[in-house]
């Protein structure tokens, strides 16, 4: 009787321990299980966060999309900043003393048609009367003349003292230049003398104080070149 009671007593307390420790263990076992899956959630949300901070990943070329048109891409719109510019301005006249005001001289019509060649038009054509001295032929130049010009003042040529001691004898040939007053505008050798002793020289300087009469065409004094030779003897 006294072990009947012993183990109906032992069964009783190990009854009561083992659900003692039955509640323990399902406390624990959902406690991890909470863990476990506090910890799963907790790793996703911080993987999910560094892949949002990194970009996304594309693991397909299907992602990519279709390529950005080369044709329809937009210009990037330039600003360009312009400078200012002010306004003009007027400015305020200021007084000039009077001795520092300049005089100013103009020309009266008088004068005017004193140094302008007169003009004259004759329905739409406009000629202009030029001065006839301003017209003188060019050497070689043909100009056909009445008469012939003369002279009428001659200065004589100083003969070279070296080529009078030589005995040195030449003819130069020179062109002149004799304007409608018959005085000598222009001298140019046409033929040396080949002598070298100073006649050219000579011939050109005495030449130069020539007076001559005019050559007339039509009635009227004109400009004419002419060929004269000026002959060096020893005497």
């Amino acid at each position: 009787m006294k072990s009947s009671a012993t183990l109906a007593y032992g069964a009783f307390e190990l009854k009561k321990s083992y659900q003692k420790n039955l509640g323990k263990g399902l406390l624990v076992a959902a406690l991890l299980h909470l863990a476990v899956i506090g910890g799963f959630l907790l790793y996703s949300f911080l993987t999910k966060e560094d892949l949002d901070a990194k970009g996304r990943i594309i693991t397909s070329l299907a992602e990519l999309g279709p390529p950005p048109s080369l044709t329809q891409q937009e210009k990037p719109q330039l600003a360009i900043a312009l400078p200012e510019v002010a306004p003009p301005s007027v400015g305020t006249p200021k007084p000039v003393p009077d001795e520092e005001v300049v005089e100013v001289e103009f020309i009266t019509q008088k004068q005017l048609k004193e140094t302008v060649p007169a003009l004259t038009s004759e329905g739409d054509e406009v000629s202009i009367n030029i001065p006839e001295e301003e017209l003188l032929p060019t050497r070689g130049e043909f100009v056909a003349v009445e008469v012939e010009p003369k002279i009428i003042t001659k200065v004589p040529p100083k003969y070279p003292e070296l080529a009078r001691k030589a005995n040195i004898e030449g003819v130069v040939y020179l062109d002149l230049l004799v304007d409608k007053e018959g005085k000598v505008r222009e001298v140019q050798i046409l033929k040396a003398s080949g002598a070298n002793a100073g006649f050219e020289e000579a011939a050109t300087e005495a030449v130069k104080q020539w007076i001559f009469s005019p050559a007339i065409q039509n009635d009227k004094p004109v400009a004419v070149w002419m060929t004269l030779p000026i002959k060096f003897e020893v005497k």
